[in-house]
């Protein structure tokens, strides 16, 4: 029976095949995300995997549906696995705020759903590291959060040469529409054609904006605010650029970058790699309407976040040679040579474990030879033995050099793997 198209299977190492994923990379991934994100003091949290539909179509509006693993339960509700996480964040915020003094910063790591087509660096199902703070409109937050973003991958040893955030703002934008005449009806399609200003010809951009109705002088405004010659002033973006400091050599300013057309509401950011070989890396932005509209209204906090997912990271890793090796961690392989000796060399094991080694043996008996050689495929670091009740033998596979010591002093002998 095969997996279904768009899932994954992971596997420990070493892989069995090319068309699997690597369980230890996942979790190498995970360890990086949450290392930096509790270096900026952000707090796990999580929610559930199945929430109501109306919860996303809140968010996104009906034709997120056509996007959604949604069906009817047994209970007669309508319910969709989760295509993303913040309007669950916007949902556990809402019924919860006061017990939190503010600014709240989270983060999560969900596995996230979406029925659509498979494509290179996009699956039906993903990972993604959601970090967020609510409760905080100034524009420290944002470069905060940009801040997060630049750690996190640098922290797998990509530098400036590997990726780049382009930071835009969506409120520059709304104050051009409104310089150019672009009603409020029109500004979705609007938004729509910027979107695609780096996938499309100029002359098929700019024929979208005539569409509308604007003039050539018009389309000229937008078009020179989209290459960044815009005469609008944006305050917002070079505050959060003063604030970034010596991380602005990651970024550059980029107001083709729109994001979530119906979404965000102020700055805005996607982070690519420097050869446009991939899908973007993250992205993210403030959207201070969602918690409001979640809540119907009751809770009213500005907000922001991003998401990283792990498809296109664990892509752009591999072609940069920045994964590591993975093997299993073994402190040491006790091996039984008398049977007699298999009581307590068990109860060595066990001691041994809880004081936070990793220890295997063969569980049933064989020959020395036979266990030896299986010490050497899981890469024991030393194997140890009981000469007797009162002594142990630790060798060490590298170096070869053994040791006869006291039982009750193996584990000063051990090297912690992790």
């Amino acid at each position: 029976m095969e997996r279904l198209p768009g899932f994954r299977d992971f596997y420990p190492e070493p892989l069995p095949h090319s068309d699997v994923w690597s369980a230890d990379a996942r979790q190498y991934i995970f360890a990086k995300w949450r290392g930096t994100a509790r270096r900026y003091c952000f707090h796990e949290y999580d929610g559930p995997p199945l929430e109501p539909t109306e919860l996303f179509t809140t968010k996104s509006g009906e034709e997120i549906i056509g996007q959604l693993y949604n069906f009817t339960d047994k209970g007669e509700r309508a319910v969709a696995l989760r295509p993303e996480m913040t309007p669950t964040l916007a949902r556990m915020i809402s019924a919860h705020e006061r017990n939190y003094k503010k600014p709240v910063k989270w983060f999560a790591i969900p596995q996230l759903f979406r029925y659509e087509r498979q494509q290179k660096g996009r699956l039906r199902e993903h990972f993604q590291l959601n970090a967020d703070i609510i409760g905080e409109s100034d524009l420290a937050a944002d470069a905060e959060l940009i801040a997060l973003a630049i750690d996190i991958l640098c922290s797998f040893g990509l530098t400036q040469e590997d990726f780049v955030v382009r930071i835009s703002h969506r409120g520059a934008w709304q104050r051009v529409f409104e310089k150019v005449g672009i009603p409020e009806d029109k500004r979705y399609e609007a938004f729509q054609a910027i979107d695609k200003a780096d996938r499309e010809p100029i002359d098929k951009i700019e024929a979208k904006f005539a569409a509308l109705g604007l003039s050539k002088e018009a389309i000229q405004t937008i078009m020179e605010m989209a290459e960044g010659k815009g005469s609008v002033d944006i305050p917002e973006t070079a505050r959060v650029w003063e604030v970034l400091g010596d991380y602005q050599k990651f970024c550059k300013i980029d107001y083709k970058i729109v994001r979530g057309l119906a979404y965000y509401t102020g700055i805005v950011f996607e982070i690519h790699d420097s050869n446009g070989e991939f899908r973007a890396i993250a992205g993210g932005g403030r959207y201070d309407n969602l918690v409001k509209l979640i809540s119907g209204g009751k809770v009213d906090l500005p907000a922001l976040g991003f998401g990283m997912g792990d498809v296109v990271l664990l892509e752009l890793l591999t072609a940069r040679g920045l994964l590591p090796k993975f093997y299993s961690s073994l402190d040491a392989f006790v091996l039984i040579d008398d049977e007699k000796l298999r009581a307590q060399s068990i109860s060595l094991i066990r001691e041994l474990r809880r004081a936070g080694f990793a220890v295997e043996y063969s569980l049933t008996p064989a020959k020395v030879d036979k266990q030896f050689k299986r010490a050497q495929e899981l890469k024991a670091a030393k194997t140890v033995r009981l000469e007797s009740a009162d002594y142990v033998r630790i060798r060490d596979l590298k170096t070869r050099e053994e040791v006869v010591a006291g039982v009750a002093d193996t584990a000063n002998h051990l090297p912690h793997s992790g």
